[in-house]
């Protein structure tokens, strides 16, 4: 599998609450998106980014980090191939992205995301 980004997904307990101390004083100013459950923020000035989660909205567990790829068919595919535990089954999600939880031999729950055409 090829990373072209990953991104942090940090818990919290509310995405209204936390949106202040992260853009106020981090600076990550851009909200890219938000989904009610998900949203994430971007330094105009740096790219650093990050994804704030209350509760991720279909799978049975929250990933740690999210993993951008172009062939998220072929790394659910070596993923399988290599025995890891398959978290969230590979899934056409409704806002658009097509993705799959693996989990890391240490325990980190990895979402393994392409964004659909």
């Amino acid at each position: 599998m090829r990373a072209r980004r990953i991104i942090t997904d940090l818990r919290v307990a509310d995405l209204e609450t936390a949106k202040g101390f992260y853009t106020d004083y981090l600076g990550l100013s851009i909200e890219e998106f938000t989904l009610g459950w998900v949203a994430r923020y971007t330094s105009p000035d740096t790219g650093a980014n990050l994804q704030l989660l209350t509760r991720d909205a279909t799978a049975p567990e929250d990933p740690a980090i999210s993993v951008l790829t172009d062939d998220v068919d072929g790394a659910y595919a070596e993923a399988q191939q290599r025995g890891f535990e398959i978290v969230h089954p590979l899934t056409n999600e409704p806002w658009g992205v097509r993705r799959f939880f693996v989990r890391a031999p240490d325990g980190t729950v990895i979402n393994v995301v392409r964004h659909r055409d």
